[in-house]
């Protein structure tokens, strides 16, 4: 049968795949991966990943000069580098770099780099889907087990999906029997053979379009009983198991009740109980459910959802199903009166609440992907391991709505579903009624067809099937299914049979077990057509007689002669209705496409004449009927079009190739099948909108040309009349030809294997059946994989009739169609011209293959009629893209790229002059204002490999010599004219990137450069190039692009910087402003980081030679702007470290910046909302791109977690590979130009302008992340540039001298050795070249330190180890230095890196001592200190040092610091010229401080200020030595030090009286006026550190300047707190005396301080110059503090044992300085003996009296105070107790007779001072207080008389004449060096 072989034929034939090597590129269509194989890993040197060392106080150096010296000479240096020190010629050197450079290079740099977005590529046309079968989404229920409270008889189930809004069921059935073998064993008789078909337990649902409405429906039935389906419920209702005691005869006896009737009517089945699951409640409360073990008692289910993504658009998904078992304890008794499903879809409206089904939900594991799987047709799915297992059943689904989806498999069941019977008019014993059905093939009973499906624990198939009885019910209702296959040679004798029983359920004798009542039946196929639907069909009472099965049994009025004597049920009404429906890839079920393929199977079998319906067809009618049922096909119903359209595709092309020949006419068809064609894809298209690639294409369609369309290789049979050779068919059809004499009978039988494992059975066919399952068992249905035919190797596969008659070429018959076709067709043709010129390209190959035209010169390939329709066409359609832009956009831009790549595959197929013409003329024709057209087009066109297209011939390099090398590297017209295509392609990436062109907008320019980026990638990735003189030629394709990205150089995306900002035009939008060109002026990051590295790509395979001659041609301009894109490329590239990567995910980085550059065309205007809607739509799927769509519920709920795009660690480790590689490729490439570069202009003129250029972008690219093996490479070209070009660096640009010692320094502390060996080689060849030079290397000494400075100070990630190691390596390299062993240079070397380490210690203990402000000073001090050489370092640190201050509220130290900073600039001012009014140096300045003097220029090393870059800061001015003196004044103010603020406008007057600034004279003395008041002045303290603990502070004492009237406690608190937190509470101790430590006697674990409060102290010279409160607390150097003690070691007694000790502190500056704490430098101790302690005592108090009674004005208080004291009651104490004392007796020794003098003059003046304080009061006092006072001249007198004798008492030996020696021994007791210790 036709229909057969034809539906086969979509299953069976080979796929046709045509691939042009031509155009094919290698990973087009597919997504290609960055290289991730055979990749180093890269160390790479990345500043924030390295995590920064802090070295502790332990380890750090002590900050001794000797110390640090020693540490470092100790450590170890780094390898040296071999050829350092050696003299080599700079050209053996460049040639040395260059080799080590090209070694281990990466060849495919796009390898590295991430692959052109495939989802935005124009250009790519992505390979349809492979035409499978349709699958929803699969459900899988297992069914576990079925039990009941009592088991007393076989249980059978049924499980279907229904949808209640659709009122449809949406599954076929499912049956299940799970009961016990006891229970089968009842049925055995009835069943004596079960196939392993129907033991299924587990089936497999598929639901296209998952809705809230689904429920799976599970039916019960038992064996037909006596009793109605209520009596029958009961049992199960009233009764269990556990009460077996109570019921137990009642059980026994519905066992034998339940054995009798499965014995006598097993076979019949009646209605039991139902129950559904709402699929969506089981999905959405898998996870929130109670979780217990199911019920034992009750059904079990087990669900599996697998992940197949539905085409359907509900808000329902069940994706996301967990596998979970169900147990369902409610079962409702069926009613036997509401079994329809009508009533059904009312109850499961009711239970939509989830409350009506009970629900346990339990996770369970099921496998993914099941084995031993049975299709719908119980054919074995792959994999199948073995036969015996019991299998799981695929369940055929009918969908709700229409699939619109081709059949790729043969497919042929019918289904019959009895509804209801009306049987109430009859009379009689007719009430258990049973349908029985059989599928006849002819009316003889014996033709009864075993094709009926079995269902459960039966036969696989059967002759007849029953539906179940419904007791005494005399119109029933049914639910059954049953179904069938439809045999393939389905013929008019096919018809159904309903025979209608009364089922006899008592046994009773001579009453037969079933008695037939009634028959009706349904013939199969009517004028051709299988007749399915619904038919209400009268019943006839008798058997109907002969011949009735080509009749309808409803027919009206009753043909008497061909049904005589009928008797009908109810007058011939129609009582019996039935549903049929048949799921066919043989049937069409369409009026309009069965006429159609009936009228064409005639044509080919020319069975003329044939009768279709009341038309006889003839071959008079026949052209005219076939053409009417063309054009009628539109009508036909669109899903069944989609089902059948590959037949309906073959057949209108096989009409086209072969024109039918009718009565010896050759009828042309062309015409009629071209339209019909063009309208049917076309309809299609506008139906199926949501099933289009991005460029427009029906996925259905192109499925169908790529795969299964070829060119009709074999002519239809021709008419019998002999008119012309018969041709045989191919040998494949051979079996399926029409069979003549069909039997009357047909016996079906199947093998075994249901899909035949071996399929070259010996035995011929029996019959039609057995010839599909051959050609079906040959290809196992495996659901896999859909076949797929090799590339088509030989012609064999075909049989090419020897001669062809009225045959036509299908490419040129199209062609020819087309180009005459008319008005609705021709628009049709239009839209879907991708389609017509695919068949057309396609046809075309497989012709020149079928006809061995391959290898056949391509100008003769095809005829010139040919030719000449394609120029016609493509110029027609040329004209269409350039009239229609305006009207139809979209479909303009379809049509537009269908053309592209039709003249791309053209390229491949026919002669390439030609079509290089149709491409001129297309350009000639298409207006430059639709550019976005123009640039698709060329993408699309040059995105194949055209690298043969564009040959490399020695006329264009002869043409170049004669040009000029720069022909080569610009869009010239000989250029174009050789390079046509890459001409084209880069003429329109140059017309874009203009950024004055027009219509500038970023979705265009990222497509131009992705089209350039995609090329590359293919290039790269083309095993064919990895040559590299292959790739040189490559190159020079894309030469142009180098002077086309320098061009662009301003619009690209500066990386350098965060680039978060918006744009300042996008901004004046945003504000509203009005904007007079509305026009983006920069690319985004993607766009320009891809644009960068297709130009490196070209730099890198370009040969040298040749960029050589180009640089050489260039201007300084040009080359200086290739530096600078040299300089983005570095910061492009750099890498980011693996942190990043994983904070950062590339996509979203690119589709954020691509949607910001978007957002920003959308607020500029520069693109409608049209063309956005445009592109979103076209963006390959229905509902757009999928960017960012949000308002569409269903895509999002869609989202499975395959999605998601959170990388692991493993990807996250890989993706940073591979950037390090890109990154260390992209820096050595442009390594690779500079030295291009510098070879080139070393031989012209432009070294001056260039070589600095060269040098800051090596700079630059060290001081990114570099990987170690790029440094090394870089560290190599800069030593050789250093080496060639020495006065580029020493003579001229001082700040990239500075650039490159920090560059170097910073690598120095890299903690990769290797680096840090480069760098070290290459600083210490610096000093070297620097000496050789000027014979000293004074800038590079400075730079280097300045260097120091910037780096610790900034540097996060510094190692302080690694760099001491760098130190160490210059120091050895310097010792090893045979050449200069003898000069001053290994000194100097040894000198700077010493003081190197100085600061370095110092710099990196400052960061530890961060929050300890005294140390922080010190620190910052001692590096001030190491920069002594550098006064620009100098100055800088001794402002950061008045800055700590400021903000401390130090303002003395502020101002010292400044007047320090002033000092020095004056020394170097005085140095630079000699001006009168200035300061003549440091000298000047003394008055202010005595510190300042060490700011003196003496040094050798001093550098002179004419030196450039020394001096260099805005201070070295007369300026700015005005700032810093103001800054100090008024610091100084602050502090309230107004003499030292007149010391400073000393010096400020003379400079603003010379420069006759009067106005600020003025302000000056104003200053003045105001400066003198009240103020208080700081407190000191001495602070001893003691422990090991403290490191470099151990046993050193320091006086402390505290705040004015800080008390001890304070800053006894402040120390101890702060250093409890840096040691803990448990080490620091503070000692409570101001006793000597003796350090042995400490705990060495223990931190000891020792804090005692000083104050100034001065000789008796001095106090005759420091008169002012202020000169007592200005330029303090000394101090003292007295501890009291007795000699048996108490602090206190009485007062003849008192002794006190006086230390006396001398620090190294004077207080105050630029710091707040000063060493101790030397200590001087005295001890005064009892009496002396008296002396003083008494001296002090005379003078508070003295004090208090001259004050004025005259306190009261403070002298009645004093008084109290000094006359009060006597006390211990006292001034009387000391007097008697030590006044009572003369002292023996004669010692101390000069002190007892002393003594007693005090005690004079004491009382006198009591008199005076006496008048005084008197005076003061009001008549309040005259008592109080008379009481204090009482206790006066008193005193006076005690005191009266001992005053007057005189020892008479001070009054004789003493021998000279001992007078001079006793002058003087302060001299006396018994009571004097000193401590130096």
């Amino acid at each position: 049968d036709s229909r057969v072989r034809d539906a086969l034929a979509v299953y069976t034939d080979d796929w046709l795949h045509c691939n042009s090597y031509n155009t094919s590129l290698p990973g087009r269509g597919k997504k290609s991966n960055r290289k991730t194989h055979d990749l180093t890993s890269q160390s790479c040197v990345v500043q924030d990943d390295a995590k920064r060392r802090s070295v502790s106080i332990d380890e750090t150096p002590r900050g001794s000069w000797a110390s640090s010296i020693f540490d470092l000479k100790n450590s170890s240096p780094d390898a040296l580098l071999p050829t350092v020190l050696e003299q080599t010629a700079a050209e053996d050197m460049d040639h040395r770099n260059t080799e080590a450079r090209q070694q281990g290079r990466h060849n495919d740099l796009l390898g590295l780099f991430p692959p052109p977005d495939e989802d935005e590529a124009v250009e790519r046309c992505s390979l349809p889907e492979v035409p499978k079968e349709h699958c929803g989404q699969r459900i899988m229920v297992k069914c576990l087990s079925l039990k009941f409270e009592i088991e007393i008889e076989p249980i059978f189930g049924t499980l279907a999906l229904y949808d209640i809004k659709e009122k449809k069921k949406i599954s076929e059935n499912f049956y299940f029997d799970l009961n016990s073998d006891q229970m089968k064993g009842l049925l055995k008789p009835h069943t004596p053979h079960v196939a392993i078909s129907t033991l299924a337990r587990s089936a497999i649902f598929s639901i296209t379009y998952p809705s809230p409405d689904i429920f799976l429906v599970i039916k019960l039935e038992k064996v037909l009983q006596q009793g109605d389906i209520s009596e029958c419920c009961e049992p199960y209702m009233v009764m269990k198991e556990s009460d077996s005691s109570k019921h137990k005869e009642k059980l026994e006896k519905l066992r034998l009740q339940a054995e009798q009737s499965c014995t006598r009517l097993g076979c019949f089945r009646m209605p039991f109980a139902w129950t559904a699951i709402h699929l969506l409640n089981i999905v959405s409360s898998v996870g929130g459910l109670d979780r217990s073990d199911p019920d034992s008692d009750s059904g079990t289910r087990k669900k599996k959802g697998f992940e197949r993504m539905s085409i359907g658009d509900d808000m329902c998904n069940f994706a996301t199903f967990r596998p979970a078992t169900l147990t369902v304890t409610n079962f409702f008794k069926q009613e036997g009166d509401r079994l329809s499903d009508e009533d059904l879809y009312k109850y499961l409206a009711d239970m939509r609440r989830p409350s009506s089904v009970l629900r346990r939900l339990r996770p369970v594991t099921a496998p993914d992907l099941p084995h031993y799987c049975l299709s719908p047709e119980l054919l074995h799915v792959k994999p199948y391991p073995d036969l015996r297992v019991r299998p799981t059943k695929e369940v055929l689904e009918f969908p709700a709505r229409q699939v619109y989806t081709p059949h790729t498999t043969y497919r042929n069941l019918l289904y019959v579903y009895p509804q209801s019977l009306n049987f109430s008019s009859r009379q009689g014993s007719v009430r258990n009624i049973a349908v029985k059905v059989q599928f006849m093939a002819g009316e003889d009973p014996s033709q009864a067809l075993a094709v009926i499906f079995g269902k459960s624990s039966c036969a696989e198939f059967m002759k007849e099937a029953y539906s179940p009885v419904i007791y005494h019910n005399k119109s029933p209702e049914f639910y059954e299914e049953m179904k069938m296959k439809i045999p393939a040679n389905l013929t008019d004798n096919h018809h159904l049979l309903f025979t209608f029983y009364h089922i006899s359920c008592q046994p009773k004798q001579n009453t037969p077990l079933e008695t037939p009542v009634g028959y009706t039946w349904i013939p199969l196929m009517q004028h051709g057509r299988l007749r399915t639907g619904s038919f209400s069909l009268p019943v006839s009472v008798e058997k109907p007689p002969a011949s009735y099965s080509v009749l309808t049994p409803d027919v009206t009025p009753i043909p008497l002669w061909c049904l005589p004597g009928m008797k009908w049920v109810d007058n011939h009404k129609g009582v019996f209705n039935v549903e049929v429906k048949a799921a066919s890839s043989v049937h069409t079920q369409d009026p309009h496409l069965d006429k159609f393929f009936t009228l064409v199977y005639v044509l080919e079998e020319y069975s003329f004449p044939f009768r279709l319906k009341d038309v006889i067809i003839t071959e008079a009618n026949m052209e005219g009927e076939l053409k009417a049922s063309m054009a009628a096909l539109r009508g036909a119903v669109l899903d069944t079009c989609v089902r059948f359209l590959h037949q309906l595709l073959n057949k209108l092309i096989q009409l086209i190739v072969y024109p039918p020949v009718i009565a010896g006419q050759i009828v042309n068809l062309g015409r009629a099948a071209f339209e019909a064609m063009a309208l049917l894809v076309n309809q299609i298209h506008k139906n199926l909108e949501g099933n289009q690639d991005q460029h427009g294409r029906n996925n259905l369609l192109a499925s169908y040309i790529h795969y299964c369309f070829r060119l009709p290789t074999a002519e239809p049979t021709l008419p019998p009349n002999g008119e012309s050779p018969g041709l045989t068919m191919p040998m494949q059809y051979a079996t399926l030809s029409r069979a003549t004499a069909r039997p009357s009978s047909l016996h079906l039988s199947r093998s075994k294997s249901i899909s035949n494992s071996n399929p070259d059975l010996a035995s011929t066919p029996v019959s039609p059946d057995e010839e599909v399952q051959r050609i079906m068992g040959s290809k196992a249905n495996d659901r896999s994989c859909n076949r797929m035919s090799a590339f088509l190797d030989s012609v064999a596969l075909f049989s090419v009739p020897p001669r062809q008659i009225a045959k036509k070429l299908l490419h040129e018959e199209l062609a020819l169609q087309w180009v005459v076709s008319t008005s609705t067709v021709r628009e049709a043709a239009l839209q879907q011209a991708w389609l017509f010129f695919q068949l057309m390209t396609k046809s075309m190959a497989h012709h020149l293959f079928l006809t061995s035209k391959l290898d056949v010169p391509r100008r003769q390939r095809f005829p010139d009629r040919f030719v000449d329709d394609i120029a016609a066409l493509v110029c027609a359609i040329s004209a269409d893209i350039a009239s229609r832009y305006h009207k139809d956009v979209e479909l303009v831009e379809r049509l537009n790229s269908s053309l592209a790549f039709f003249l791309s595959d053209l390229l491949s197929l026919m002669d390439r002059g030609f079509v290089f013409n149709l491409i001129r003329s297309y350009y000639k024709q298409v207006p430059i204002a639709l550019f976005p057209i123009f640039l698709h087009f060329s993408i699309i066109l040059c995105h194949l490999n055209y690298v043969s297209l564009c040959p490399q011939s020695s006329a264009f390099s002869s043409m170049v010599q004669d040009q000029g090398v720069a022909t080569m590297f610009e869009l010239s017209v000989p250029f174009r004219q050789q390079h046509f295509l890459s001409g084209l392609l880069l003429s329109e990436l140059s017309l874009i990137l203009d950024p004055d062109g027009e219509g500038w907008v970023f979705s265009i320019c990222s497509q131009a450069i992705s089209a350039v980026h995609s090329l590359l990638c293919s290039h790269d990735a083309d095993p064919r190039y990895r040559d590299p003189q292959v790739r040189a030629h490559m190159a020079q394709l894309y030469l142009p692009l180098i002077p086309i990205v320098m061009e662009t150089l301003h619009q690209l995306y500066d990386f350098s910087d965060s680039g978060s900002t918006i744009s300042q035009s996008v901004a004046m939008a945003i504000a509203g402003s009005p904007l007079q060109h509305a026009k983006s002026s920069s690319l985004s990051a993607e766009c320009s980081r891809t644009l960068l590295v297709c130009f490196l790509w070209v730099l890198k395979n370009a040969d040298a030679a040749l960029l050589e001659r180009w640089v050489s041609d260039l201007s300084v301009l040009q080359i200086n702007r290739l530096l600078d894109l040299l300089h983005l490329c570095v910061s492009c590239f750099e890498y980011k470290g693996k942190k990043t990567l994983e904070r950062i995910n590339s996509l979203t980085f690119k589709k954020s910046q691509d949607m910001k550059a978007r957002l920003e065309e959308a607020i500029l205007g520069t693109i409608g909302a049209r063309q956005e809607m445009v592109r979103r739509h076209r963006g390959g799927n229905p509902y757009g791109s999928q960017e960012n769509v949000r308002w569409k519920k269903n895509v999002t709920h869609w989202r499975t977690n395959a999605d998601r795009v959170d990388k692991t660690k493993a990807e996250v480790e890989q993706e940073s590979v591979v950037d390090g590689n890109l990154a260390t490729e992209a820096s050595l490439i442009v390594l690779d130009t500079l030295e291009i570069i510098v070879k080139t202009v070393v031989a012209s003129e432009l070294k001056e302008s260039v070589l600095g250029g060269v040098l800051r972008v090596l700079l630059h690219s060290m001081a990114g992340n570099q990987s170690a093996l790029f440094l090394q490479h870089c560290f190599n070209t800069q030593r050789a540039l250093v080496f060639k070009f020495p006065e580029m660096l020493f003579e001229e640009d001082t700040e990239l001298c500075a650039d490159l010692c920090l560059r170097l320094l910073r690598h120095c502390s890299s903690s990769v050795g290797s680096v840090r060996s480069h760098a070290s080689a290459s600083l210490y060849l610096l000093m070297r070249q620097n000496f050789e030079i000027g014979n000293n290397f004074a800038r590079v000494k400075m730079q280097v330190t300045m260097s120091l400075s910037s780096l610790v100070g900034t540097s996060q990630n510094f190692n302080e180890e690694h760099l001491r190691r760098s130190l160490k390596t210059i120091l050895t390299y310097a010792e090893e230095d045979l050449e200069l062993r003898d000069t001053p240079f290994p000194e100097q070397v040894q000198d700077l890196v010493f003081n190197l380490h100085m600061i370095l210690t110092d710099t990196v203990k400052m960061k530890e001592h961060q929050h300890d402000p005294e140390m922080l000073i010190d620190l910052m001090y001692r590096i001030a200190k190491g920069y002594q050489n550098s006064p620009d370092l100098r100055l800088t640190w001794l402002q950061n040092m008045a800055g700590k201050h400021s903000e401390r509220g130090n303002h003395a130290e502020a101002a010292h610091c400044l007047v320090h900073s002033a000092a020095l600039v004056a020394e170097y001012l005085n140095m630079l010229e000699d001006c009168r009014y200035l300061p003549i140096g440091c000298v000047t300045f003394q008055n202010i401080s005595s510190n300042v003097l060490e700011e003196s220029a003496v040094s050798d090393d001093v550098l002179s200020p004419e030196e450039e870059g020394i001096c260099a800061g805005k201070y070295f001015s007369e300026s700015g030595l005005v700032g810093l003196l103001e800054q100090a004044a008024a610091s100084f103010n602050m502090a309230g030090m107004y003499e030292a603020i007149n010391e400073v406008y000393k010096i400020l007057l003379p400079i603003h009286e010379a420069n006759r600034d009067f106005k600020k004279l003025a302000t000056v003395h104003g200053k003045l006026q105001d400066a003198f008041n009240k103020r208080m002045f700081g407190t000191y303290f001495r602070v001893g550190f003691y422990g090991c603990r403290f490191g470099d502070l151990d046993e050193q004492e320091f006086v402390y300047k505290e705040p004015s009237i800080t008390k001890l406690a304070e800053i006894s608190h402040r120390l101890e707190e702060f250093y409890s937190e840096k040691f803990g509470d448990e080490v620091v101790e503070i000692i409570k005396d101001s006793n000597p430590v003796d350090k042995n006697k400490l705990d060495p674990n223990k931190a000891y301080l020792q804090i005692t409060y000083v104050e100034p102290y001065f000789d008796t010279y001095e106090l005759k110059e420091r008169i002012t409160y202020f000169d007592k607390n200005y330029n303090l150097r000394t101090f003292m503090y007295c501890t009291p003690f007795t000699l048996d070691g108490r602090a206190h007694g009485d007062l003849h044992e008192q002794y006190k000790r006086k230390t006396i502190l001398t620090t190294s500056h004077a207080f105050p300085y630029i710091k707040t704490r000063i060493n101790v430098i030397h200590k001087e101790e005295i001890i005064l003996v009892p009496i002396e302690v008296a002396i003083e005592d008494m001296q002090k108090k005379t003078q508070e009296l003295a004090f208090a009674t001259n004050q004025d004005p005259a306190d009261s208080k403070m002298l009645q105070m004093v008084l109290q004291g000094c006359v009060g009651t006597t006390v211990n104490q006292g001034p009387l107790e000391v007097a008697q004392v030590f006044l009572a007796d003369i002292p023996d020794d004669p010692k101390l007779f000069r002190h007892h003098n002393k003594l007693r003059l005090c005690f004079k003046d004491f009382a006198k001072r009591c008199e005076d304080a006496l008048r005084k009061n008197k005076a003061l006092i009001g008549p309040d207080q005259k008592e109080y006072h008379r009481e204090l001249e009482r206790n006066y007198h008193k005193l006076k008389e005690a005191l009266g004798p001992l005053i007057n008492r005189k020892i008479p030996q001070l009054y004789r004449t003493l021998p000279a020696p001992t007078l001079q021994t006793q002058r003087n007791s302060y001299s006396r060096s018994s009571f004097r210790k000193v401590d130096c």
